[in-house]
């Protein structure tokens, strides 16, 4: 009898509880964590990837990290099955991941699947309708055991062949996490980060950054995805975005996220954010961009000195004489339109008029 499986295990505490009942069932358990750009769960927050780790370390157990590539990308850009509030693909990602872990089951010996799922938790993929789409999607009908729901559905495989036993799984249904709390308690489990999951793909603002991203930009790659994380997004025509920093540490990011011949505007002489661009300029949009930095100065001057440097090549100093208007800017914001519904091409004819203003190159190197 086969008692080897392999185990869903995110860090957080539903999958935690999961496995820990498997292993203490006596069976063989190997537990695969995924990792995605969109992943929420900071290292400030201890990372469910460091957390899922070290659960796997408490538990005596191999771990295997698979990072979602840009295969995962572009099923999130088009999702069989659709998106959730945000740019949530929760059903295709299940299946995404499932069936990944399919095709390590045999190098692995593995009988069948675990998962923390809670039947009734997650609006999106945790029905008993969508439950069994994943399962059978992902061709892994009769073989994924839901400890802490089991008894919501009919014995599965290692159920029926004796490998677990039926009567020592749960019940668990429902959004609420009292009862897995109580039950960490008891098993002196503690530390559980992420208890109401951590994909920024629901967060709207992410959701709007990503959705711009599809529609403009058909050659993005993983260094674009990683800049939807940072700083504030501006499109200022259907060819060129720019992104701008925060605060210092977003600055920094960009400027090490910048790949070579990227072209990046910073603040000469004065305080300022960093900024960096996807797509082609012209003089009319670079006044733009300088003008931008400019609005989110701290300081206040008669003409502001500003940097363009393409990473790998030249740098050039420009002058701005005043600050980008407020109400222009928000109609530039990414967030804003999205929500608003406002069309980008109106937004550039707008731009247009407001950057026929004068701009010298005053330095190059």
């Amino acid at each position: 009898m086969n008692r080897k499986a392999v185990a869903l295990l995110s860090g957080g505490l539903d999958s935690t509880l999961a496995v820990r009942m498997m292993i203490d069932q006596g069976v063989e358990v190997t537990a695969v964590h995924f990792t995605s750009v969109f992943c929420n769960c900071t290292p400030k927050k201890a990372g469910c990837r460091l957390q899922a780790r070290k659960i796997a370390e408490e538990f005596a157990i191999p771990i295997q990290v698979i990072h979602k590539g840009m295969d995962y990308i572009r099923m999130v850009e088009r999702p069989p099955h659709g998106h959730g509030s945000g740019m949530n693909p929760c059903i295709d990602c299940r299946i995404y991941m499932l069936r990944k872990v399919k095709e390590m089951m045999p190098r692995l010996e593995a009988s069948f699947v675990i998962t923390g799922e809670v039947l009734g938790q997650r609006p999106m993929s945790q029905h008993r309708n969508t439950l069994r789409l994943i399962e059978r999607e992902s061709g892994l009908e009769d073989l994924i055991l839901r400890p802490l729901s089991a008894h919501h559905f009919d014995p599965t495989f290692p159920e029926r062949e004796g490998i677990v036993n039926r009567e020592k799984l749960l019940a668990m249904s429902g959004r609420s996490r009292k009862p897995q709390m109580e039950m960490a308690r008891k098993l002196d489990i503690r530390d559980y980060p992420c208890p109401a999951g951590g994909c920024l793909l629901t967060d709207k603002e992410i959701a709007a950054r990503l959705h711009d991203l599809f529609t403009h930009v058909p050659d993005y790659d993983m260094v674009d995805l990683h800049f939807l994380k940072l700083g504030r997004h501006f499109r200022l025509n259907p060819a060129l975005k720019v992104i701008v920093g925060r605060d210092h540490e977003d600055n920094e990011k960009i400027m090490m996220l910048a790949k070579p011949g990227s072209i990046l505007y910073t603040p000469s002489g004065f305080r300022g954010p960093a900024a960096v661009i996807r797509g082609t300029t012209d003089k009319h949009s670079e006044m733009a961009i300088g003008r931008i930095i400019a609005r989110y100065s701290q300081d206040q001057h008669p003409e502001y000195h500003v940097r363009k440097s393409v990473v790998g090549g030249n740098d050039s100093v420009f002058v701005i004489k005043d600050r980008f208007p407020a109400d222009t800017l928000d109609a530039c914001r990414i967030w804003d339109r999205y929500k608003n519904n406002i069309d980008i091409n109106i937004t550039a004819q707008k731009l247009d008029l407001h950057d026929k203003i004068n701009g010298v190159i005053v330095q190059e190197s």
